[in-house]
């Protein structure tokens, strides 16, 4: 008995704990935010505690998987991701027009939320074995593990995910070094390529654009997602109209309120003061995820948790921009709030890799 207690106090020594305050905390509002929108459907929360649960677990376990072991996945997991996601374009399930989806027999598998992971992994471990010797050269190398998984999601199509990719692929050839020059001619080059750009997109990607100018042209078509997300989130008020007392959630007025449209419900309940508070928490998880990062005794490590928490705010950002309409309607679900298995899967995995850098102090082998 002492030794298992031993064993279980060695494992949970590798969480961190302001990290995991803030985590849990999160996913208490989450519990009771989709309890709200599901109109506190049972099979809806216990779905979500399962998920929780298992996320929580493959977290701890991520924990304690010191990060020069970590740094070795990468190679395996980036290829493959990326014969995954062209078994997609080969033999993938279409849903909703998409193609996104593999049928593994078992289960039905999205590849491109494996690579949200694996991408990093792949470029922190790539420049942390070239860190002596970097090179323009090696950016270029950089930039074509990012195009690759880039340009077979977005032709799934989905751009939501390619764009999340695109910027976390961008966040860590920035730490790494890239050149202000190069980011300068790349911002250069994107802003001239935006016509050919819209040329490419679908119609209804096009349409969620030009809905976004404005979503009164049409109110129960494309626009019904915006409009009815701004009156739930405006009628809000101040300090909200308490847990479960929103009437756009509780009408069904809020389309997909449980995944990607739960700040609508978190907002009409809690009001302004409440989004300031929960803008707060994902604030603190990235300043903490920073401060690994600066800490990190190696560059993989640096890497990886300064990319990992820009990554949280990226999703954030998008997330309720969408939601607020001052962004397209994208389809990224609000990290660590939204209901999903895979994506909250996928986040904690993240949050155990933070946890890893931060608490295996000894230098990695390189």
């Amino acid at each position: 008995m002492p030794q298992s207690r031993h064993w279980i106090v060695r494992r949970l020594s590798h969480l961190d704990g302001i990290l995991l305050a803030l985590v849990l905390l999160l996913l208490g509002i989450s519990l009771a935010v989709v309890a709200s929108a599901s109109g506190q459907s049972p099979a809806r929360i216990s779905g979500h505690l399962v998920n929780m649960g298992l996320a929580l677990s493959v977290m701890v376990v991520m924990a304690n998987v010191p990060p020069h072991l970590l740094s070795k996945v990468g190679p395996p997991l980036y290829v493959a991701g990326v014969v995954l996601l062209i078994g997609v374009a080969l033999f993938g399930e279409i849903r909703n027009g998409s193609r996104r989806w593999l049928n593994l027999g078992v289960m039905a598998f999205q590849p491109s939320e494996l690579l949200k992971l694996a991408l990093p992994l792949m470029l922190a471990w790539y420049f942390q074995r070239n860190e002596a010797v970097l090179r323009a050269k090696h950016f270029l190398v950089g930039g074509a593990l990012l195009l690759v998984p880039f340009l077979l999601v977005l032709r799934q199509p989905d751009l939501g995910t390619a764009l999340m990719l695109g910027a976390s692929g961008f966040y860590l050839l920035f730490f790494a070094g890239l050149p202000w020059k190069a980011m300068f001619g790349g911002a250069a080059l994107g802003a001239a390529s935006l016509p050919v750009v819209w040329g490419l997109l679908h119609d209804y990607q096009q349409r969620r654009v030009l809905t976004l100018l404005d979503p009164t042209s049409d109110p129960l078509g494309d626009g019904y997602h915006i409009i009815q997300s701004t009156i739930a989130i405006g009628s809000g008020g101040l300090f909200g109209k308490g847990w479960t007392q929103g009437t756009q959630n509780q009408l069904d007025f809020i389309p997909e309120r449980t995944t990607d449209f739960i700040f609508a419900v978190f907002g009409e309940e809690f009001g302004y003061i409440g989004a300031i508070l929960l803008v707060g928490l994902y604030l603190a998880i990235v300043a903490r995820g920073l401060t690994i990062a600066a800490r990190a005794p190696t560059q993989f490590g640096r890497l990886m948790a300064a990319t990992l928490s820009l990554n949280l705010f990226t999703y954030v950002f998008v997330n309720m921009g969408m939601v607020s309409g001052i962004l397209p309607v994208v389809g990224v679900p609000l990290p660590l709030m939204s209901y999903g298995g895979t994506a909250l899967i996928t986040l904690l995995l993240g949050m155990g890799i933070l946890m890893s850098v931060a608490t295996h102090r000894q230098l990695n082998k390189t």
